[in-house]
């Protein structure tokens, strides 16, 4: 028999990913829901269809993903990504669209989205992209990261120069903040206290003259695509 866990608004099993659906097209999250939960490992805890309903229930639901459509009747699922990741950046969020759209893609990233991918996409490759999201990892794709991303290049191109401020540590912490990692995942993978990377990370963005995780992981996603160039 699982083991449950009692939340504040639902009681949900143990190591189950739980997931939390955002699109105005009550089909589409239908299909959605029945095609996540169907399998053992996954929970759908919430939906909802305007980014006004979603930025109350998202905090309240806590899920470990969130899929938000870009396009909504009253805002972004974009904004709605960077509410949601400032106030609690251990929700994931993986944004879905119907249109290939590099400006909303640029704006994903920078709202600190995991992934972007287009309602075409097959079922068992929707379910692999919640299961990667959940897992910490980023299915943003290089190439067209670094094409939407060509426009920052006028915005400061001396990526040496402000990296050359940073400790070996905060470079690798920098890496990995490009990966799409938490501070949380980042101190298992260097062996270091949650809030020990909290304080490495503060302190590289502030060397970078950044405020937010989302920028120094665009940041990154410049450097290896100026590197792929070269």
């Amino acid at each position: 028999m699982p083991m449950i866990v009692c939340d504040t608004d639902s009681v949900r099993e143990i190591g189950k990913i739980t997931v939390f659906l955002l699109d105005d097209h009550e089909v589409v999250r239908r299909g959605v829901h029945e095609l996540l939960s169907v399998e053992d490992d996954i929970e759908v805890v919430g939906e909802a269809g305007t980014a006004a309903d979603a930025l109350v229930r998202i905090p309240a639901t806590r899920p470990d993903v969130a899929v938000l459509d870009v396009r909504l009747p009253d805002g972004s699922g974009v904004e709605v990504c960077r509410e949601i990741r400032s106030a609690n950046e251990d929700i994931k969020c993986l944004m879905l669209t119907s249109y290939a759209d590099d400006e909303a893609l640029f704006d994903a990233i920078m709202a600190g989205a995991s992934g972007y991918v287009l309602k075409a996409i097959r079922g068992n490759e929707l379910l692999a992209a919640v299961r990667n999201v959940a897992a910490g990892k980023s299915l943003l794709d290089p190439v067209a990261t670094a094409r939407v991303l060509e426009r920052l290049r006028d915005g400061g191109t001396r990526g040496d120069d402000r990296l050359a401020r940073l400790t070996d540590q905060e470079r690798r912490i920098l890496d990995l903040i490009g990966e799409g990692l938490t501070n949380r995942l980042i101190g298992e993978r260097l062996h270091l206290a949650e809030k020990t990377i909290k304080n490495y990370v503060s302190s590289l963005l502030s060397k970078l003259g950044m405020q937010r995780r989302s920028q120094a992981a665009a940041y990154v996603a410049r450097i290896q695509a100026e590197q792929q160039h070269h």
